[in-house]
């Protein structure tokens, strides 16, 4: 068995009849399965005695690994009673990438049988996502290896050429519904958008409905299964969940599939820390981060360990693992410091506004609605506008001076999302209480979006849990130049008692400044005063 690390095959081979029968013979003579890994050299680089039945593969992490190319192996191995290829030998053709995977019957003498073969196919209409050769007797096998294995790879380029692969990150997203009148679809569209803030290039998208989802995986085994053979196939690295993953989920889809996995706090958080650029936005998001990071801080290495040895010594110092949960630890009670300073200057800052006797507008609504478009518009105003979630992080504000010569201070605060992470909310919650002092609330809703509704939902959820919900509130429904049915925007407007406007369109901001004027000159809002 030794000295088949010694063996070598010429590179065209997939297998030659005399490699076959020394297999077959050690197989036969443990009554063991016996598998080789071999390299596209020829090379016999890893040899794997299992049981009778199965064959347990070893880590593959020092071979490489791409979405457009195979793992540059195939795995020979050997049947004791006379079966083809299993199902499990083809999950681990399809989740290794291996080149092929070959299954070699065992006669009762130890002679060589039938040799099983497969490969993996690139996308195709039948939906298929291997090929099983016909069987041969290995002696009879009629396979240039080398350049079969350069024609398919060539295929599977081809293939994903017609994706758009420039992104790093290739993603399927995932969410697992138990409603199935639940509108599933518009909960992983946001994920999409989410996803192309991020610079995350979204491949496919997968719904499963069941009753509960699964504690390991999310979704099923066979369904997650499944998914690695369409990621495989397709040429995605990553596995987007529309969920909050525990880490150990994180870890088991991981291992089973050798995909990233993310979930929606990652992405959110992600898309926070790209876009804070205040020194009061960065602590937030490295405070939620860490916070995030904590709990899942769960790899070991005993060789990290700190012994300290010889006389007085106590035993086992810290591990690295440890080390890194107290300097986390640290670094959050040190960024809470930090953001307690910062209140305590916003409140300072606070008292002076006060002083000046001005109306305090705060705009809130769903991300992108079109808040720092409507600032934009009403104060003249130069706040980055883009069409992508999360575009403002800081909070902005500015003078708004109404047709009648009076004024207010307006201020744009950042989106709100639903299921927004609990460990952001908390970070955030210095300037979310901000809005505590608003006088006036000006929830801006994007009318055009077919969940208009769920997004006034969300938002007034945040609200709510800010305490928020007997704050003097008027409703703006934006973007109605995207409007499909206009003929609906009047009853809308009557039954939410909101103001229409088209948030870059100044002519049509007439009815909501009147609307906020009307708000102001009502006895429980400070008076505002004129120039």
């Amino acid at each position: 068995m030794e000295r088949l690390y010694r063996k070598s095959i010429a590179p065209e081979c997939a297998i030659t009849p005399e490699l076959s029968r020394q297999l077959s013979f050690l197989s036969r003579d443990i009554n063991r399965q016996i598998g080789l890994l071999l390299n596209r050299r020829g090379e016999i680089s890893t040899v794997i005695v299992g049981d009778h039945k199965s064959i347990l593969l070893p880590s593959l992490e020092g071979f490489r690994s791409s979405s457009t190319r195979f793992k540059g192996l195939r795995l020979l191995h050997t049947h004791l009673n006379d079966e083809g290829l299993s199902d499990e030998d083809l999950t681990d053709l399809s989740h290794l990438r291996l080149d092929l995977i070959g299954a070699l019957e065992v006669t009762e003498d130890g002679s060589p049988g039938l040799l099983h073969l497969a490969h993996l196919l690139p996308e195709n209409p039948a939906g298929n996502y291997w090929a099983l050769m016909k069987p041969v007797m290995p002696a009879r096998l009629e396979l240039d290896f080398l350049s079969f294995i350069s024609n398919l790879e060539n295929e599977f380029a081809k293939k994903q050429k017609t994706r758009k692969i420039e992104a790093a990150e290739k993603a399927i997203l995932l969410r697992v519904e138990k409603n199935p009148a639940a509108d599933a679809a518009a909960s992983l569209n946001e994920l999409a958008e989410l996803a192309r803030t991020c610079g995350v290039e979204v491949f496919d998208t997968v719904i499963q409905y069941r009753p509960q989802p699964d504690p390991k995986f999310m979704v099923g085994r066979g369904k997650l299964s499944d998914i690695g053979l369409r990621a495989t196939q397709i040429g995605a690295n990553l596995l987007l969940f529309d969920h909050e993953l525990s880490p150990a989920q994180v870890r088991s889809i991981n291992d089973f599939v050798g995909l990233k996995v993310l979930d929606r706090t990652q992405i959110i958080l992600d898309i926070f820390a790209r876009r804070a650029h205040s020194r009061e936005g960065k602590i937030q998001v490295e405070l939620a981060q860490l916070k995030y990071l904590l709990p899942r801080l769960s790899h070991s290495d005993a060789s990290l360990s700190r012994l300290a040895g010889g006389i007085g010594g106590t035993g086992p110092g810290e591990t690295k693992l440890e080390i890194d949960r107290r300097r986390i630890r640290e670094r959050i009670h040190r960024l809470e410091k930090d953001i307690k300073a910062i209140t305590k200057s916003r409140q300072q800052r606070r008292g002076r506004r006060d002083k000046t006797g001005l109306p305090v507008i705060s705009i809130v609504g769903y991300t992108n609605a079109g808040k720092s478009t409507l600032l934009n518009t009403l104060t003249k105003s130069s706040v980055l506008v883009e069409n992508q979630l999360f575009a403002t992080l800081d909070t902005k504000s500015a003078r708004l001076r109404f047709p009648r010569d009076t004024e207010a201070i307006i201020t744009d605060t950042v989106g709100f999302i639903r299921n927004l992470p609990a460990e952001l909310f908390t970070a955030f919650r210095a300037t979310l209480d901000e809005l505590g002092e608003a006088d006036i609330l000006l929830h801006v809703i994007d009318i055009s979006n077919n969940d208009f509704e769920g997004q006034i939902a969300a938002v007034d959820k945040i609200l709510s849990e800010l305490e928020l919900t007997n704050k003097p509130k008027i409703m703006v429904f934006n973007k109605i130049d995207r409007l499909a049915d206009k003929t609906i925007l009047p009853d809308l407007c009557r039954r939410f008692n909101a103001a229409a406007i088209c948030a870059p369109d100044k002519s049509t901001l007439s009815e909501l400044l009147k609307k906020i004027e009307e708000l102001l000159t009502k006895p429980e809002i400070p008076a505002y005063h004129s120039e």
